[in-house]
């Protein structure tokens, strides 16, 4: 675009001249009825018409080639802002896609690994609550066994017992003979004989005995060889405190067996419960990795079809720059030509008007008249005319012609002749001027329409990238408070970490502290019930032991000790879940601690593109609202330049159309005048 000052003064060396667009062609007819021989028209004349015939049609083509340029270029303008628009756009939705992408990959390698850890851990639970509950079946078939056997060896015990003590009271021979058995087999063997005690019975006592001889010898040495001898009522005495023993150790086992089983059912439950929580968890990983796959696939295909469309976006717009320029050399090449054709035809024109005046005279030209015949022609009635119109219709141009075609007619010989290069001299000012007029208009209009185009166009830009700018801002804003939210909650998951260590830790030193004065309890009560076991089941006492006391006490260190066995398989166990339940909080807060981070990583990625893309858009704002500026302020130039006229295009029309009307009627009493002469100088002709 020209700057305004050109154009101003462009604009004040033309006004006046913006008058003549019509006026020059019917200025131009006139001329050409002047100059003519009779009723025939002059080769010349018809020559220049020819060639201003020529020039319109040359100035019709180049500006319907004008405007077709005009369209095309700006289509060339908005369709290359919409695929820059579009490229940009793409570029970030590829950036947005790969990052998601990247993202949804790392949620799905954490979770792999999560999968990968609960499948291992499920493993080992699985396969210790097996091997747990296999073991307690044996142990749970042993201890039937050994009830079973226990408390057949006490009913036979029992019932031996009983029937000794009968027989002791009847004094009987079979008593004589169980006094001189001299040891508990023989005395077992004749109650067999008697068929008081059946073999098995016998048997099940006789290896008591033996399992009760194999403890004392590890524990006191050799046994006296007069213990089982049945003097004085020995062998009920014998027999009483293997029952006694037989009872204890049948307690021994059945609390042995109460303990086992609670504390088979306390690691059942621990890990029934740790396998449906890890199963649940697993099944929400496994769940997870197909959403995230699933996520990732559609971000991988619309990655695709985004960067397709961005490549055809990138090939349309450098095709569309080829062709645009390749248009635009084309329409540059056809308007130097046409300039050039225009300058050979205006040329031309004025060569021929200039050199050939004198020839056409000669050979299509009038006779010289008498000065009596120049001043009562018509001519002076042409001039009076003329000077009327001009005075009526406030014509300065036709006034001034007026004055100089009375001083041509009156001081020259050929006044024709001067006349005719005075209206040829107007002729071509009047045609110089309708087409500084037209082109005026014609750029007025042009520069106008396109100035309003542009304004337009960088409004709806500014517009535009208004909202973009808004919306990335609100994006950016938000982004950042999710940023903060996740840094808090990171900050917490650390803060609660730590205080889990720190619990877990306290409690761990805790558990140490406890379990080992469990144990050394367990201890103490296990040695203080095997001294008096060991106490009360001497038989040479040498004063009366206080044998019920002493069995009191045995009862109750025996559920103190089971107390306390069952307390230390409690605080094991929930020791146990403790640190299993530490260990699963610690691979979630793991676990989240890394998907958190991955977020606040892409999203503050992707908040810095943004305030990147925002200043980049507020600075490419700028730049469209300063072009804006720049247009608006040409488009006041032009519309002070073409819209605010003292006088209007249809004012001006009128005015040359009243211009035109007085020089046809000026050169129809010409006309005359040249057909008035032309009859006398064919009658002179014939006087002569």
């Amino acid at each position: 675009l020209k700057p305004l000052g050109s154009f101003t003064l462009s604009f004040l060396a033309t006004k006046h001249t913006m008058t003549a667009n019509k006026c020059a062609c019917l200025l131009m007819m006139a001329f050409a009825l002047q100059v003519a021989q009779a009723n025939s028209v002059s080769p010349i004349s018809k020559v220049l018409q020819l060639l201003s015939d020529m020039q319109t049609k040359i100035i019709a083509e180049g500006e319907a080639a004008h405007a077709i340029y005009t369209e095309f270029a700006e289509m060339c303008e908005e369709r290359s802002k919409n695929l820059q628009f579009e490229i940009k756009t793409g570029k970030a939705e590829v950036a947005d896609l790969r990052a998601a992408i990247e993202e949804q990959t790392a949620v799905a390698a954490a979770l792999d690994t999560k999968v990968e850890e609960l499948t291992a851990s499920l493993a080992t639970d699985e396969a210790d609550l097996a091997a747990a509950t296999k073991i307690r079946a044996k142990e749970s078939a042993d201890f039937t066994a050994e009830e079973k056997e226990l408390s057949e060896v006490i009913d036979a015990l029992q019932r031996a017992i009983g029937i000794l003590e009968r027989e002791m009271s009847k004094h009987g021979a079979s008593m004589m003979q169980i006094r001189n058995a001299g040891s508990l087999e023989k005395t077992l063997q004749l109650l067999v004989e008697a068929s008081t005690l059946t073999s098995a019975d016998a048997k099940g006592i006789q290896a008591l005995v033996q399992t009760q001889q194999s403890s004392d010898d590890g524990e006191m040495g050799a046994p006296d060889p007069a213990v089982y001898k049945g003097q004085s009522g020995g062998i009920i005495d014998t027999l009483g405190d293997l029952l006694d023993k037989a009872e204890t150790q049948l307690a021994d086992v059945r609390n042995k067996e109460t303990a086992s089983l609670h504390e088979f059912e306390m690691l059942k439950q621990s890990l029934v419960d740790q396998i449906k929580y890890e199963t649940k968890e697993l099944d929400e990983a496994k769940t997870g990795i197909a959403a995230s796959n699933e996520k990732k696939a559609t971000a991988q295909g619309d990655l695709g079809v985004t960067e397709k469309n961005l490549d055809e976006d990138k090939n349309a717009l450098a095709s569309l720059h080829h062709e645009c320029l390749t248009k635009a050399q084309d329409y540059e090449a056809e308007t130097k030509s046409r300039g050039e054709e225009l300058t050979a035809i205006a040329t031309a024109k004025k060569v021929i008007s200039e050199s050939t005046g004198g020839a056409a005279d000669l050979s299509y030209g009038f006779s010289q008249t008498s000065f009596l015949q120049r001043s009562q022609s018509p001519g002076f009635q042409a001039v009076r005319f003329l000077r009327e119109l001009a005075q009526q219709q406030r014509l300065p141009a036709l006034a001034q012609l007026s004055v100089r075609m009375d001083a041509a007619i009156r001081g020259s010989d050929d006044p024709f002749a001067k006349v005719k290069g005075l209206i040829q001299d107007m002729l071509e000012r009047l045609q110089k001027e309708a087409e500084a007029d037209a082109t005026e208009k014609a750029f007025c209009d042009k520069e106008l329409a396109e100035t309003r185009a542009k304004k337009d166009d960088k409004t709806t830009e500014i517009k535009k990238l208004s909202t973009k700018i808004d919306q990335m801002t609100s994006r950016s804003a938000q982004l950042k408070e999710e940023v903060a939210e996740l840094q808090k909650g990171l900050s917490a998951l650390t803060k609660a970490q730590a205080e889990m260590d720190k619990i877990r830790l306290e409690e761990k030193e805790a558990y140490a502290k406890a379990k080992v004065e469990m144990e050394e309890g367990i201890k103490g009560v296990q040695l203080g019930l095997k001294v008096l076991r060991d106490y009360y089941a001497k038989s040479d006492k040498a004063h009366a032991a206080d044998e019920g006391g002493g069995a009191g006490v045995i009862g109750l260190l025996e559920v103190v000790q089971s107390d306390f066995s069952k307390g230390l398989i409690e605080m094991t166990s929930t020791e146990e879940g403790a640190q299993s339940a530490y260990d699963q909080q610690t691979k979630e807060n793991e676990i989240e601690k890394a998907t958190k981070e991955q977020d606040v990583k892409y999203k503050t990625e992707e908040a810095t593109g943004l305030d990147k893309a925002n200043a980049e858009a507020t600075s490419d704002r700028a730049g469209v609202q300063e072009e804006l500026d720049a247009v608006l302020e040409y488009l006041k130039g032009m519309e002070d330049r073409c819209i605010a006229k003292p006088e209007s295009y249809e004012q001006r029309t009128a005015r040359r159309e009243a211009e035109l009307a007085g020089l046809k009627k000026a050169l129809s009493i010409l006309e005359s005048e040249t057909s008035f002469m032309q009859k006398t100088k064919r009658t002179l002709r014939g006087a002569k």
